[in-house]
């Protein structure tokens, strides 16, 4: 048999796909079951362009992606595709590749749907150790609010009967009383501040728009870029929406801090098709969301994932490499408000 026809016959028949890109983002070469990824069968895409075949946003990633190849880096993605209910998940490898003068962007998928059960498992594990954390906040600022808040307010009242009492007998203790008071007034606002903190359900008493600003005025308190915040007045949000989008927006925020680089991080809270929506957006160095190797889908993602899942709000990160990113926070179809 003819070696040629034979590889042929391989590439075109494989379950794993694969494709050659080159430096105007023109598909050279397509071979299998590409539809998942690219939404059209190899035959339909070959000599088209990413931006003839995708989506406005799908076509930047892959062409950031194709840019980086012609680096000469290597990509490891895991890309996620839903079509028709089914969700499946595939691994992609992608390489440059040089033939005589010309330099292209090779890449490789698999379907890896049936390999991702344990990290599910994994996934559902974390995630109870979530619950099981945000419940002992909850346990633990209901105790400093309820006891060791009232009872230092309860202090507080006993001494000052006692330093009025003795403002006339002995000014020298009365000055000295005046002093615990003000050290146990310091404290006092320490423990409101810890155990606002610990609770968001202080969020649904204060409403997301002060606690947004309390946010922000401790950023600024660290952070020498700006940051500011955009929130429509005339919103109402629900009780369980306000709570998660605190969360969401406050792991935004670390996240941006720690990670981007960024010098600007902004906050917009408004109305959206579907209800109230939340977006932390910040102009930092970006990152692949599906990058194996280099990206950032570590707990803060979970963590804001796991939030947004528990108050029926759909969240979408958007990000390139060098423009920055934007977190998505809104209310799911069937959570009309």
């Amino acid at each position: 048999m003819d070696a040629g026809g034979i590889t042929e016959a391989f590439l075109q028949q494989a379950p794993a796909c694969s494709w050659v890109l080159d430096a105007r983002y023109r598909f050279v070469r397509v071979f299998g079951p590409v539809a998942p990824l690219f939404g059209s069968r190899a035959n339909l895409i070959e000599d088209r362009t990413l931006d003839e075949v995708c989506a406005p946003h799908g076509a930047r990633a892959w062409k950031n992606r194709v840019d980086r190849c012609l680096e000469g880096e290597r990509l490891a993605l895991r890309e996620r595709q839903s079509t028709a209910g089914y969700t499946a998940t595939y691994y992609v490898s992608l390489f440059p590749l040089m033939w005589e003068e010309e330099r292209a962007a090779a890449g490789l998928a698999l379907e890896v749907t049936p390999w991702s059960t344990a990290e599910q498992a994994l996934r559902h594990t974390v995630l109870g150790s979530l619950r099981a954390r945000e419940f002992e906040r909850n346990t633990m600022a209901k105790f400093l609010h309820d006891r060791v808040g009232q009872n230092l307010s309860a202090t507080g009242l006993h001494l000052d009967l006692l330093r009025m009492d003795l403002e006339t007998v002995s000014p020298e203790s009365g000055a000295r009383i005046g002093e615990i008071q003000q050290l146990l007034e310091s404290m006092m606002e320490e423990v409101r501040e810890f155990s606002y903190e610990l609770n968001p359900a202080m969020v649904e008493r204060a409403g997301l728009r002060t606690a947004l600003d309390r946010l922000i005025g401790k950023v600024r308190g660290r952070y020498t870029g700006a940051v500011r915040l955009i929130f429509d007045p005339s919103i109402k949000i629900a009780p369980q929406y306000a709570s998660a989008m605190y969360q969401i927006a406050q792991e935004a925020v670390s996240n941006a801090l720690q990670h981007s680089g960024c010098s600007l991080i902004e906050i917009a809270v408004k109305s959206s098709r579907t209800g109230p929506s939340l977006e932390v957006r910040d102009n930092g160095c970006g990152f692949d969301p599906a990058d194996v190797l280099g990206g950032r889908r570590g707990l803060g993602l979970l963590t804001m994932e796991h939030f947004a899942a528990q108050a029926g709000l759909d969240i979408v990160v958007e990000s390139h490499r060098d423009q920055g990113t934007v977190v998505r926070v809104s209310a799911s179809e069937g959570e009309r408000s």
